[in-house]
């Protein structure tokens, strides 16, 4: 809006220079300031369509907008049928009726809006709405979470390609994903739920005959309860690139499990379930990291850590990052160790395996992470690098201290290196360069809630 108002206010001053400067005799020019200040107006047919609201509003009804997702907006402004045109949609609850949720969806014509569906549905909110064209056929349908009760949640698939709305699935869910695991270029439903005996399960939901139907399901390692706390769901990919799931749930902030699901034979399948246990292989002490693409490769790994010794009261961690196959074979593609707390971490080599320890200290302003060089046979453990997050007043003088050399940055916090003298005489030292190299800030994930 500040940018519209401004070209505004340009292009009137544009034109007071030039009749200025014409220096047309006889032709007169008269500025209203209060004009330069005018909101642009909005086409008549939103005015139309906020009438329209305004008679829903006076029925009885109250604005109810999606509470979770990335789409909480209480009018949404959709192309819906992949013509170029946005479709309205608006979320209301009215209490007197049987059904008191309403998503009402308004077609757009060239002067105006006009009604075009209402879904209705029992509960006691809206809780997310997804768009996308699963089918490939140029429509999106609607992917709607209703709020049935305290502890129950309905996931709802819509298809408006017939005029009316068509529900082609509901079932209760926790989370859902929609991923093209087949690789058949439409796009799957993937539904985490409860079964009747209070078991994790993945249901496979893909098209046969017109129709998104369940085709089969699989075992999950966690509970539900695990899944919807601190839990997630990433699409990515396998070792051999297939396209999967890796849904992760964290026990008591203690530990996390990581299933991995992908479609074997045309059937879903965790291929990390351990028929013995009846538990993922995937599953480790948990330290606020998940499944990424961890070294750009397009492949996702798993984190699995690894206790690190220390002179801490508490051991490190080393986080090896394990990429796995369909056959749910891993390998470990990096090792890194991390400071989630300062928001780092470091790539180590491979002939640091065994040969390190490490040690933290800190002050109100800079935390040092200090790597040594283990002792054999009794002999003094010799530290050869730190790094160390400086914040606070002064963090520009203490960043350039000794032979610290500089990282990176954050706006106001600057993370250093100082390589030590043992590094030199070591075998598996390290150059200033090497540690630039190896040193990444932790990307904050942008988390809006589920589906």
């Amino acid at each position: 809006m500040r940018q519209t108002l401004r070209r505004m206010l340009l292009c009137l001053l544009l034109c007071m220079v030039m009749v200025t400067a014409s220096g047309c005799g006889g032709i007169g020019f008269t500025l209203n300031p209060q004009e330069l200040y005018s909101l642009p107006k909005l086409p008549s047919k939103y005015d139309e369509l906020n009438t329209l609201l305004g008679q829903i509003i006076g029925g009885g009804a109250e604005y109810a907008s999606p509470t979770s997702g990335t789409n909480i907006q209480v009018v949404q402004m959709v192309d819906l049928e992949g013509d170029g045109q946005e479709e309205a949609l608006a979320f209301f609850r009215n209490a007197a009726d049987e059904k008191p949720l309403k998503i009402y969806i308004f077609a757009a014509t060239e002067e105006s809006y006009r009604q075009m569906a209402v879904i209705e549905n029992s509960g006691s909110g809206i809780y997310s709405i997804d768009y996308s064209d699963l089918d490939g056929d140029g429509w999106k349908e609607l992917l709607v979470g209703w709020r049935v009760s305290a502890d129950m949640q309905v996931l709802s698939v819509y298809s408006l390609r017939k005029g009316e709305p068509e529900e082609l699935v509901r079932t209760n869910y926790v989370k859902y994903a929609r991923i093209d695991l087949d690789q058949d270029s439409l796009q799957e439903l993937v539904v985490l739920r409860t079964d009747n005996e209070g078991d994790g399960i993945a249901e496979y939901y893909s098209w046969n005959e017109g129709g998104l139907l369940p085709q089969s399901s699989a075992r999950l390692s966690m509970t539900m309860a695990e899944l919807s706390q601190q839990g997630r769901v990433k699409r990515g990919t396998l070792w051999d690139e297939a396209p999967a799931l890796f849904v992760t749930g964290v026990a008591e902030g203690a530990y996390s499990v990581t299933d991995i699901l992908t479609v074997r034979n045309g059937e879903l399948a965790n291929v990390v379930l351990s028929d013995a246990t009846g538990v993922s292989a995937a599953n480790t002490a948990f330290h606020g990291l998940y499944p990424t693409d961890i070294n750009n490769d397009g492949l996702t790994e798993v984190p699995w850590s690894i206790p690190l010794p220390s002179r801490d009261d508490e051991p490190g961690r080393r986080i090896d990052w394990r990429c796995y196959d369909s056959g749910g074979q891993a390998v470990t593609v990096l090792s890194t160790y991390h400071d989630v707390e300062n928001g780092w971490y470091l790539q180590l080599p491979e002939t640091w395996e065994g040969r390190i320890l490490v040690s933290r200290s800190s002050t109100p302003d800079e935390a040092t992470v200090t790597f040594s060089i283990r002792g054999i046979g009794g002999a003094e453990d010799k530290d050869f690098l730190k790094i160390s997050t400086l914040t606070g007043t002064g963090r520009e003088s203490r960043a350039v201290r000794g032979n610290r050399f500089s990282l990176s940055r954050r706006q106001e916090t600057i993370y250093v290196a100082e390589l030590l003298e043992p590094n030199s005489a070591w075998e598996y030292g390290v150059t200033e360069d090497e540690v630039r190299a190896a040193f990444s800030l932790i990307a904050a994930e942008w988390v809006t809630g589920d589906n």
